[in-house]
């Protein structure tokens, strides 16, 4: 989504047979096609795309490939965050009622206290809590969006938690991003909104449900846990050591 609505203009792209680098900003993606590896284009491909980077630059490891990780300690590259990789078969579950809540679809109207119990939950997150209002039209612009899989937890002043869901094809749906209002927890809403979203996927006919989190968020995987999902890979995030 992010060169879709941001051309690469402005910022860096190296090409070579069978791979490309992709600088943006401090973000840097390198790609060799699996039959291209081994012949020193991933290499090459890094040495241009440093001499342009930021000190800060950072890259991700899909499924932490060991050819990423021997290219990182080549570079002088070390891992500093990690992010889980979970997943269940779709299938029947319940949801807990919540007192004084309740789950619903979401509306056009609830577009602010969206954005504000982002902000709440991800203050920290170096991704997901940037989220502005340009940056949710935008999400809600693209050909996947359903506003009955955004589950809301509504308590009659405001949200206190959602539970975006996401549809990638007929087998495979996602537990996108989940939020609760740090002044709302300890309620039990993030089981809550985690299984009407789950209920919602296992409605629209999906087979697997996968989602993302971080490795050292034991509370979310607590929850994930206890509702059948297990740890399937690893991505981890190389940045240069300091």
């Amino acid at each position: 989504m992010s060169l879709a609505h941001r051309r690469p203009d402005g910022n860096a792209l190296w090409l070579a047979e069978d791979g490309f680098a992709l600088l943006r900003g401090r973000d840097l993606d390198v790609v060799v096609a699996p039959e291209a590896r081994g012949n020193g284009r991933g290499t090459a491909l890094v040495e241009a795309a440093l001499a342009e980077a930021p000190d800060d630059v950072t890259a991700w490891s899909h499924a932490n490939h060991p050819a990423a990780a021997a290219l990182a300690e080549r570079f002088g590259f070390e891992a500093t965050r990690e992010l889980w990789v979970m997943e269940r078969e779709a299938g029947p579950v319940d949801v807990p009622p919540v007192e004084g809540v309740t789950i619903r679809g979401y509306r056009d109207t609830d577009a602010d206290e969206v954005l504000r119990v982002n902000g709440a939950a991800f203050a920290h997150h170096p991704e997901q809590g940037s989220m502005d209002a340009a940056n949710l039209a935008e999400r809600m612009a693209e050909p996947w969006f359903d506003p009955a899989g955004l589950l809301v937890a509504d308590g009659g002043d405001g949200l206190l938690a959602f539970h975006w869901t996401k549809v990638h094809d007929a087998d495979h749906g996602e537990v996108y991003v989940v939020a609760v209002d740090p002044a709302a927890q300890g309620r039990g809403l993030g089981r809550a909104v985690t299984a009407a979203g789950l209920a919602h996927l296992a409605s629209r006919g999906v087979r697997r449900i996968l989602l993302y989190v971080e490795s050292d968020n034991r509370a979310a995987i607590a929850t994930y846990t206890n509702l059948g999902f297990a740890h399937t890979s690893t991505h981890v995030q190389y940045a240069r050591r300091r």
